[in-house]
């Protein structure tokens, strides 16, 4: 079949779609003043990804990282690409995550969890955006025709072997019980219609399942159709490793409460997005497994080579005025940890507290910077929580992924969960090792550097790193003083503060009314009214540094 445009424009009006598409997205974080637009010419393979991560590794905050828009792509053959690349686009911050979604910061968990409880099946279309230019057959052999004429960016370069698709929703069907899987896996580019796919063993993915059952039927091709851009929910359904009995395209739609648009791909029998902005469609071999990587991985090492599969290209299509997406990721924090991140974290706690009913657990925190969200789990419990139920949602945080909880640590609600800093506190004050530590043998090692120590097995480390008896107040100002301070220091015109917890003192449990008029009187200046209560308690029947709340008066 030859290259052609489909002259149908398909607007969303006429598909009743009231979610935002990649170019609404666009326009809505560039309004927000989130977006740098580049024109000036970028290498894809060498400057492009190096250019954006500095901002990842630059000491620049989250709230201040931006989506970057190249428009004038080139690489290191002087090639230039009719596609501009996205950069950050997705979840450089909360807030381009939020815009994405299109609700309140506050809904952004509920809308989660109603999400994977409540799938919307999808509104089937005729004519759609992503077929708008259709290339198959021989046409994909043309030059820039096939998988060369996509601006796919080098991630780590000095490293990678090659060009990879990394924001990449390889969409496959269920041999067996026909439900869609789409899940978010790199595909190195191996030629002009061969690409590969690394479906992350550690985690079980879908594809991985679809692939080994056509393989022992004795079907040597799974058909499959790889999204490179879409509606922003498309993208945050198919990072999320949700049931196997979920089709990640219902639950894109009922996170935006509308069903998703989608259409029959070209070549193989497949729904896919309506409004991706490029699909590649093919049939992943089930017989033969060949070389893949190296490529920089998001657990912060270069992923060695490995025998995986590959993928041969059937068809190219793709919106005229298609957008490209790709994600940073590697070493976090990154694009592709917090676009994780946001979404993980309401679902594990929504397990704890509503599978395993276990209501004292307030918030869960996934760590990011370094480690990735999956290997230190943060429980955050109340104050007043049962010893018994710390443990159980110990155990339940550490069981619900394969790949997450290498650690999990229960902490309550005055050490503040993203400041390691504050944890390493709370295990260095209220956890004692021979008590409050306890390991799981026989974990699965997750996603990182596989080693073959014990059997290539992990464990898992569970920390109660909670209050279990009160203890005296935080070793700094009250509130009052320390807010009475920040007026003081911001009259004078001193650099802008950034509080960090704990930034006043607060009492945890140790502390008597007599003590806190005594610290009164001292803050109005009466302290020898103190110092004479005292004088009336000498003892000389005591040793040096005997407690007082342990002698009787």
């Amino acid at each position: 079949m030859d290259a052609k445009t489909n002259q149908n424009k398909t607007e969303a009006t006429a598909t009743g779609r009231s979610y935002p598409d990649l170019h609404d997205h666009i326009r809505a974080i560039e309004e927000a003043g989130m977006l740098v637009r580049v024109d000036r010419p970028i290498n894809k393979d060498t400057e492009m990804h190096p250019l954006v991560r500095w901002q990842f590794r630059g000491g620049i905050e989250e709230k201040d990282r931006k989506a970057f828009l190249f428009t004038n792509v080139v690489d290191s053959k002087g090639n230039k690409y009719d596609i501009p690349v996205l950069v950050g686009g997705l979840a450089a911050n909360r807030e381009i995550y939020r815009l994405g979604l299109g609700c309140a910061f506050e809904e952004m968990d509920a809308r989660w969890i109603r999400a994977t409880q409540n799938p919307l099946p999808p509104r089937i279309v005729e004519n759609a955006p992503c077929h708008e230019i259709v290339i198959t057959g021989d046409d994909l052999d043309r030059p820039g025709q096939g998988l060369d004429g996509i601006p796919l960016p080098i991630s780590t370069p000095g490293w990678d072997i090659s060009p990879y698709a990394t924001l990449s929703q390889y969409i496959t069907k269920d041999p067996e019980t026909g439900i869609q899987n789409m899940g978010n896996y790199r595909g190195q580019v191996k030629s002009p219609r061969r690409l590969g796919m690394n479906p992350s063993l550690e985690l079980r993915p879908g594809i991985y399942n679809h692939w080994q059952k056509l393989r022992e039927q004795g079907f040597k091709k799974l058909p499959a159709a790889v999204v490179l851009g879409a509606p922003p929910c498309v993208t945050f359904a198919s990072v999320q490793k949700l049931p196997e009995t979920l089709d990640e395209l219902e639950v894109a739609g009922a996170l935006v409460g509308s069903p998703l648009n989608v259409v029959r791909a070209k070549t193989v029998d497949l729904l896919v997005p309506a409004e991706a902005e490029i699909v590649i469609e093919g049939f992943i071999d089930t017989e033969y497994l060949e070389p893949e990587a190296p490529f920089g991985e998001s657990h912060g090492h270069i992923n060695l080579q490995e025998f995986n599969a590959f993928m041969d290209i059937t068809a190219i299509t793709r919106r005229r005025d298609a957008v490209l997406t790709s994600i940073i990721s590697q070493v976090t924090p990154s694009e592709s940890s917090l676009i994780k991140k946001i979404g993980m974290e309401p679902l594990f706690l929504n397990f704890l507290r509503n599978t395993l009913g276990i209501k004292c657990v307030k918030r869960v925190s996934l760590h990011e910077p370094l480690t990735n969200i999956r290997k230190v789990l943060l429980l955050v419990m109340d104050r007043d929580a049962p010893t018994t139920e710390i443990w159980r949602a110990l155990y339940g945080a550490a069981v619900l992924h394969r790949a997450a909880g290498k650690y999990v640590i229960a902490i309550n609600d005055d050490i503040d969960p993203e400041n390691t800093d504050a944890i390493f506190w709370a295990m260095s004050y209220r956890a004692n090792p021979n008590l409050d530590f306890h390991i799981l043998p026989h974990r699965d090692q997750g996603h990182g550097p596989r080693s073959q120590r014990n059997g290539g097995q992990d464990g898992s480390v569970l920390i109660d790193a909670t209050l279990k008896e009160k203890f005296p107040p935080i070793s700094l100002p009250k509130r009052e003083y320390m807010e009475r301070a920040k007026q003081i220091w911001e009259e004078l015109g001193l650099p802008k503060l950034k509080p960090e917890a704990p930034w006043f003192g607060y009492s945890l449990g140790e502390w008597s009314p007599e003590l806190d008029e005594a610290a009164a009187r001292a803050a109005r200046g009466d302290y020898f009214e103190t110092g004479k209560e005292i004088e009336k308690r000498r003892r000389k029947d005591l040793t040096m540094n005997t407690e007082v709340r342990t002698v009787k008066e």
